[in-house]
């Protein structure tokens, strides 16, 4: 099964993933912690694909995470990956 990704596809897959962290305990404090942001300027940088890369990014390097994430809202992890390239605009 070929899945097709879109721009839109993407943000609204990555601010899944955003949504997920913030819900998910420590998983938004250690993106804040690995980033350096701080709760106001990620609300701030929320729809800019860089930022929304660096979430995915986050996820694919959190195997736990990321699966998590997956299990929960029904997302193919290659999902994540394509999200990533077509935010990082591959």
């Amino acid at each position: 099964m070929q899945i097709r990704m879109t721009p839109e596809h993407a943000a609204t897959l990555a601010l899944k993933g955003l949504a997920f962290l913030a819900n998910s305990g420590d998983g938004l404090d250690r993106f804040v912690e690995m980033s350096g942001l701080n709760p106001v300027s990620i609300r701030a940088r929320a729809d800019e694909p860089d930022f929304l890369v660096s979430v995915l990014d986050f996820l694919l390097t959190n195997e736990e995470l990321l699966v998590r994430l997956c299990d929960e809202e029904s997302i193919d992890v290659r999902a994540v990956h394509m999200a990533r390239h077509v935010l990082a605009g591959g």
